[in-house]
């Protein structure tokens, strides 16, 4: 044992003082070169709350824009944001919200989600972000999920009235005081407040909430800051929801505050402008984009509430923005779109994607078609706050294109495989991860938390991957989405990553489906450039096009050409919808592959 911990400790020593090179001359034994990296990082974590954190903002950053609402036509300074948000948190207080009690955010991304966000955590409140898609029945689950005790909401937005939906799952809501809510199906819920010019029965305007306090209440909510512990509870996120009923994962203001800080520093934010195309909802949102822009004193701009390409461009025209925030989905979208305009989009220093994994020829085609400069990467679940892996600054391209980053400061990463033993550096296994950024664990429910975040306080991300001894990693594949055909293991993202650079191709992605002989197969679901024709577009010739390139046994049998994918709001592939998909296109005892256009 003592050998082996001195083999460890001359490694990074080595490292340190020699390089690479040392660690080449080490002894070769397993221990040396175990698949487990800690970054330490030069920047040591801090101890505060997010109130604190935007506190801190407002004093270092106060006249710099915080927030800009294209689409509501509002902007907000550092300084008039923590005004603003301590009006919010004394009267979500004035209601009589208790310290931990949880207040949903239903909503795209309006300035109200902010406000709402930090309103909560000011007021030492739990912010709940909740998919401003969602429908009644899944309102239903999430409210009591989480014993919600009031909700933001707007009025409208698209096709969706969040008022009617509310009204329609509690009708009691019609009949019930501002504030004073009493429901048999949702006993917790007490506040419904509606961001809305019109006064709706049962429902607070959310000008009315902004109202309720007066100077001396909203001076206090400084004050209250020092009771706020940082390794409390500050926001829920609901998993993506790709499969079944979503857990709620429980996050730290701590995770919240240092994640932020790390993702900026990496980013090198400061004085950016940045273009908001992702959810606020969403972990992305959160900790990628607002938090980090909140340490560093960068500008959120939002384009618009829901996602549209034109108004992303526009809006980095308008405002000048010098980072765009997206999932490779979005960056799809916004480089067909920019084919067609055309527009000035001026220096673009970063475009930062995460969400899902990006393919080479998607960043390629970012910084070709939108002129940016360099493309960043990130990686990280909900459940670990937000990043894990990210890119280093001035990283050669070969690292995004292959890589999803170095391992984040402060954060513990390992490599298993399916017996729990740590592997090799450079073979594939699970990643697991452990430090600060650790959710808190799932709300009520201690089964799917322990199945996650082990007693030692491992995080199992169910990601095939492998870490490089430089403290790069690479994702091999969901092992949850691994397909065995024919006792070959074949992972979708490798397959999507080759699909991707046939020039007919948008973007592809990849499933298993039953196979009576071998098991599964694969089935490729392929989005093409707008010229092509589909019916050309056949397994043979994706065949022919494979041919040499790609082992025989990961060529898809099925070739489904489409014209969107299902996503969720946050961007994500819903693979179990393209399955569905496939089992309503294929008979079961279809013999022959073929394309099909739906």
């Amino acid at each position: 044992m003592f050998n082996k911990k001195l083999q460890i400790v001359s490694r990074h020593v080595l490292i340190q003082s020699f390089g690479q090179q040392a660690l080449r001359s080490l002894s070769t034994s397993s221990a040396a070169f175990n698949s487990y990296l800690h970054h330490i990082g030069k920047e040591p974590l801090v101890y505060r709350n997010v109130g604190q954190q935007l506190e801190l903002a407002a004093s270092k950053f106060g006249s710099t824009e915080a927030l800009v609402s294209c689409h509501e036509a509002k902007r907000y300074t550092f300084r008039s944001l923590l005004a603003e948000v301590d009006r919010l948190a004394a009267g979500l207080l004035k209601l009589g919200l208790q310290r931990g009690d949880a207040v949903g955010i239903w909503a795209p991304n309006y300035i109200q989600w902010y406000l709402g966000m930090m309103g909560a955590a000011r007021a030492g409140l739990t912010s709940v972000g909740i998919n401003p898609a969602f429908q009644g029945p899944e309102m239903e689950y999430c409210l009591n999920k989480v014993d919600i005790k009031a909700i933001l909401a707007p009025d409208t937005f698209r096709t969706q009235n969040y008022y009617e939906i509310l009204r329609d799952i509690c009708p009691e809501l019609a009949q019930s005081e501002p504030g004073k809510l009493k429901s048999e199906k949702f006993p917790h819920l007490r506040t419904v407040i509606i961001n809305s010019q019109q006064s709706l029965k049962g429902a607070m305007r959310f000008d009315e909430l902004l109202d309720l306090s007066n100077a001396s209440e909203q001076a206090e909510i400084g004050k209250l800051q020092r009771q706020i512990q940082p390794e409390s509870p500050c926001n829920v996120q609901f998993t993506s929801g790709t499969t079944g009923h979503p857990k709620a994962a429980v996050l730290s203001h701590h995770s919240f505050v240092n994640n932020g800080i790390h993702v900026g520093n990496r980013n090198e934010l400061g004085g950016e402008r940045i273009c908001v195309q992702v959810p606020l909802f969403h972990a992305f949102g959160v900790g990628i984009t607002i938090m980090a822009a909140m340490a560093k004193g960068a500008t959120l701009v939002l384009p618009a509430a829901g996602f549209n390409p034109k108004d992303s461009l526009q809006a980095i025209v308008n405002e000048k923005c010098t980072v765009i925030h997206g999932t490779p989905t979005m960056y799809v979208d916004l480089v067909a779109e920019q084919r067609k305009l055309q527009l000035p989009l001026g220096k673009i220093r970063k475009a930062i994607t995460g969400g899902a994994p990006v393919s080479p020829q998607l960043v390629l085609d970012v910084k070709q078609v939108l002129g940016v400069q360099a493309v960043h990467s990130v990686y990280g679940l909900t459940e670990s706050t937000a990043v894990i892996f990210q890119s280093l600054p001035g990283e050669q391209d070969d690292r995004v294109l292959h890589y999803v980053g170095h391992l984040t400061d402060h954060i513990e990463a390992k490599i298993i495989d399916a017996q729990g033993c740590i592997v090799p550096l450079g073979q594939p296994g699970e990643l697991c991860v452990r430090g600060y950024m650790t959710m808190l664990g799932y709300h009520g429910d201690v089964a799917k938390t322990k199945e996650i975040l082990a007693e030692d306080n491992w995080l199992h991300t169910g990601d095939q991957f492998v870490l490089e001894s430089d403290g790069y990693g690479r994702i091999v594949g969901r092992l949850k989405e691994m397909v065995i055909r024919g006792g070959e293991n074949i992972f979708p993202k490798e397959v999507e990553d080759f699909l991707n650079t046939h020039p007919q191709v948008i973007e592809t992605h990849v499933i298993g489906v039953p196979d009576e002989r071998l098991g599964e197969e694969l089935c490729a679901f392929v989005r093409l450039e707008s010229d092509v024709d589909p019916k050309s577009f056949t397994n043979e010739a994706l065949k022919a096009y494979c041919k040499g390139k790609l082992a025989h046994f990961k060529v898809p049998r099925y070739v489904v050409t489409v014209d969107t994918f299902p996503t969720t709001t946050s961007g994500k592939i819903q693979k179990f919808k393209l399955l569905k998909q496939f089992e309503e296109t294929f008979h079961p005892k279809k013999d022959q592959a073929q394309a099909v256009r739906v």
